[in-house]
């Protein structure tokens, strides 16, 4: 046994510590020991000393670099005195963010109201970060992003990993949104969508245009109303039918959030204006979603194991109040109410923005929705057709268009973990624990070190090896890791069953010009003055010639 000093390339050598090295140890053994004790989260793979013999005869303490660089703080701009970088980030913070990571590289910091926030464009951090592991988790401390609507009873979304609650939210829930349950769904997601038929018919007769994340925030509501509460939200009884209470309270406190998180601690905690807006919509909501359940369960349930409820069940408050498992046992009331409660909301805020983006790419991409509408009749699609799983798998163009949209135009950008100790990352990045690091899905998504020529739209791009070859993290719409979205099954299902029949009905075309705006003051990304018209096909393309 020897007994050598090592110490961070980057900090001084007094800092060197001794390291007790077995003499069984291999090289790729003393990497993992030295990676332990000082926590690098992925060992270098070149190194000067590149044997145990090499390391064991030196006389000096030994230098450790990480991927050929010293250890050095995450760079980012210099801000004023409290405020931070607030006014370099907002109100463009797409922009903003692309411009820090043109400066600063793969990973950098920035500081708003005292908050600071770490955020990378890197595939390789990003999976690091989403893994649930010895050196992150989800833990919604005060720097998070979530934290003004942090529910630890929630457990799916808005509560911290390894507790009791996000235990048994994963347990009761996935079944009910996994893919063979959603495929059940598929039904109701097509009556949804042929409701609001008459309403885009209206503003085609009329020769009117209409605002697309308006419209598609109700048909995705509109379908998450029946599919997770058995509400029918009434959204397309006429044209000008206001979106139901819990519609506006979620997409309400959405906003709230965003601008109270913006502000730092000290607002959040304001006894008035929208702090105080922010609580009430919340406590609104819960009384909603408190109702349904309550009506769902007058009915009499029958008890059933998860597998089999979720096969069963109508909706997912059916399912919640009815699904055991194999002890016996429910999911607890309290936690069944908050995760509804987060279903409900994230289930139609990703989905009416995702679906906005998809009609966007329609418009805004030559050549889209004639490819789309001829897949669709060359798969004997029509008006009639009832759309299924097996039916969507096989619109393989439609999956790439899809993708290529998410890519280019994720809703979601700021999902966030947590550092459980200090760490030093690949390239040499030292962070301290605690620290909330983003990785920037849009970012990640158009990054030129992972993307070729990232700003095309290319569906194409999927079939490609250069692609299917990429970095599992370098294309991560639902984030990625044991925390990932748990509804991704649904999105999906739900946009596979509305753009087919909404293509196959509507020629659309862009109706107004200029740049696309979006609210940085809000949750999610979403194409806030795209206008559209939707004109009614008369005609179809022939099939195909084989």
């Amino acid at each position: 046994m020897a007994i050598k000093q090592f110490y961070l390339l980057g900090e001084p050598s007094s800092s060197a510590r001794n390291i007790e090295l077995e003499s069984t140890l291999d090289y790729e053994g003393l990497q993992h020991l030295i990676a332990g004790q000082f926590a690098i989260v992925e060992p270098t793979e070149d190194a000067e000393l590149s044997t145990t013999s090499d390391v064991s005869s030196s006389e000096v303490p030994i230098a450790i670099a990480i991927d050929g660089k010293p250890v050095r703080e995450i760079p980012g701009p210099k801000g004023l005195p409290y405020i931070g970088n607030f006014f370099e980030i907002y109100p463009d913070h797409l922009g903003n963010h692309q411009r820090l990571f043109d400066q600063y590289g793969p990973i950098f910091q920035t500081t708003n109201m005292g908050r600071t926030i770490y955020q990378t464009n890197d595939p390789q951090l990003s999976q690091i970060v989403f893994s649930e592991s010895d050196f992150f988790t989800k833990k919604i401390n005060e720097s998070h992003p979530l934290y003004p609507i942090k529910n630890q009873e929630a457990g799916v979304f808005l509560g911290d990993t390894d507790t009791p609650e996000w235990r048994a939210a994963h347990k009761f829930l996935p079944p009910a949104l996994g893919p063979k349950a959603v495929r059940h769904y598929a039904p109701t997601m097509q009556q949804t969508v042929e409701d609001a038929f008459s309403v885009f018919d209206y503003f085609d007769e009329q020769g009117e245009a209409w605002n697309v994340y308006q419209y598609m925030l109700k048909l995705g509501s509109q379908a998450v109303g029946k599919l997770v509460l058995g509400i029918d939200f009434h959204h397309f009884t006429s044209p000008n039918a206001l979106p139901h209470e819990l519609v506006y309270r979620i997409a309400e406190s959405l906003t709230l959030n965003k601008k109270v998180a913006a502000w730092g601690d000290w607002y959040a905690k304001m006894p008035f204006g929208d702090p105080k807006k922010l609580r009430d919509a919340r406590g609104r909501i819960i009384e909603m979603v408190n109702e349904s359940i309550a009506n769902a369960a007058r009915g009499g349930v029958e008890d059933l194991p998860l597998q089999d409820a979720a096969l069963k069940a109508s909706n997912m408050v059916d399912y919640a109040i009815r699904a055991t498992d194999n002890k016996g046992e429910k999911l607890p009331e309290s936690s069944l109410m908050q995760a509804l409660v987060v279903a409900t909301g994230a289930g139609f805020t990703t989905t009416s923005s995702l679906l906005s983006w998809l009609i966007y790419s329609l418009v805004n991409y030559p050549g889209m929705q004639e490819r789309l509408l001829q897949e669709l009749i060359d798969n004997d699609i029509n008006a009639e057709t009832q759309m299924t799983a097996d039916l969507t798998d096989k619109l393989t163009f439609m999956d790439r268009f899809i993708k290529e949209t998410q890519r280019r135009h994720n809703p979601s950008y700021q999902p966030a973990r947590t550092a459980k100790v200090d760490m030093v990352l690949p390239g040499g990045y030292k962070l301290p624990q605690d620290s909330i690091v983003i990785p920037a899905l849009h970012h990640v998504h158009n990054n030129p070190a992972v993307w070729d020529n990232p700003a095309r739209f290319d569906p194409d791009r999927w079939d490609r090896d250069e692609v299917k070859n990429r970095h599992k993290a370098a294309y991560i719409p639902f984030a990625a890791g044991p925390r990932m979205c748990i509804g991704f099954n649904f999105a999906l299902q739900e946009v596979k069953v509305f753009l087919p029949k909404l293509i196959y009905r509507y020629n659309f075309t862009r109706e107004n010009d200029g740049p696309i705006e979006y609210d940085p003051m809000f949750q999610l990304i979403r194409p806030n003055n795209l206008y559209v018209r939707a004109e009614r096909r008369v005609k179809w393309p022939p099939k195909t010639e084989q």
